[in-house]
């Protein structure tokens, strides 16, 4: 199980003090003279969706400011709708405004995730296969991101290239054949989890004679999915991938299929338009 992230891990503490630094000095709030007056403020969500990364942007407040209050008023996972107050903060203005974007940037992205993974894995409930993210993230976000894809109800597959030994197309053209490509693997890591992509039926039956325990069906149609399950008859576990979207999920789900691994969900999610309104009856 990948880890939760947290402010205070080093990877997204990174992150966090890599987004405040982008924004620069902030020349508008200084020119107010505000920096010690004590405001409100509340986080809304305009858009229905599902939240994701209310600890991140609180990281971020408080990067910038640690006695910046961040009250949460949703959870992660949750389901949100326009107009409700996902979070209130109490602090110095000069703060909370330094800290605006580069927080609502980052619960925006990941409750964007969330709220795809969620429409997919709603779009299959009917059905007993599981929705998978990939390594198809932002550069630095990929534990940001997979959380993000637990929050919507989906799963994670590798964190990265030392997670699991997963042969692909061009692996098999360096290698010269997909049998001596599993066979390098097996010999070099014998211990390793493996899965191998296939493209076609024929290197479906010859894995499956190799036992090889988990078979990525890449751009398969929902019709050839059918037949590789039918092919395999439960000796390996079938991962589908690539072209499947919310206008076709459905035909592959009902193939059989164990996974269906989704790159939209982590490279192409739209961001949940949120907020930060300043109360208006803040006084000096």
């Amino acid at each position: 199980m990948i880890s939760s992230p947290k402010p205070s891990d080093p990877d997204v503490a990174a992150l966090i003090h890599l987004a405040i630094g982008e924004d620069g000095k902030d020349l508008t709030t200084q020119a107010l003279s505000v920096d010690n007056l004590q405001i409100e403020a509340s986080i809304v969500s305009k858009e229905q969706g599902v939240l994701c990364g209310l600890s991140i942007a609180e990281g971020v407040f408080r990067a910038v400011d640690a006695d910046t209050l961040f009250l949460p008023q949703k959870k992660d996972g949750e389901r949100v709708f326009p107009g409700d107050i996902v979070a209130t903060l109490k602090g110095r203005a000069a703060a909370i405004l330094q800290a605006e974007r580069p927080a609502l940037n980052f619960l925006q992205q990941l409750s964007g995730v969330a709220t795809l993974t969620a429409k997919f894995v709603a779009a299959v409930k009917d059905y007993r296969v599981r929705i998978l993210d990939t390594r198809k993230t932002i550069p630095g976000w990929r534990r940001l991101q997979k959380y993000a894809v637990r929050m919507g109800g989906g799963e994670n597959h590798r964190m990265n290239l030392a997670g699991m030994a997963l042969i692909k197309e061009n692996h098999i053209r360096v290698a010269g054949t997909i049998e001596a490509a599993v066979d390098c693997l097996r010999q070099q890591q014998p211990t390793l989890r493996l899965e191998v992509e296939a493209t076609n039926l024929g290197e479906v039956k010859t894995l499956l004679d190799m036992q090889v325990p988990t078979i990525m069906l890449d751009n398969f149609t929902a019709a050839e999915v059918a037949a590789a399950v039918d092919l395999s008859a439960g000796r390996a576990v079938l991962e589908a991938s690539g072209g499947i979207d919310l206008d076709n999920i459905i035909d592959y789900a009902k193939s059989g299929v164990d996974c269906i691994s989704i790159g939209r969900l982590t490279h192409s999610a739209a961001a949940l338009d949120c907020s930060l309104q300043v109360l208006a009856d803040n006084t000096p």
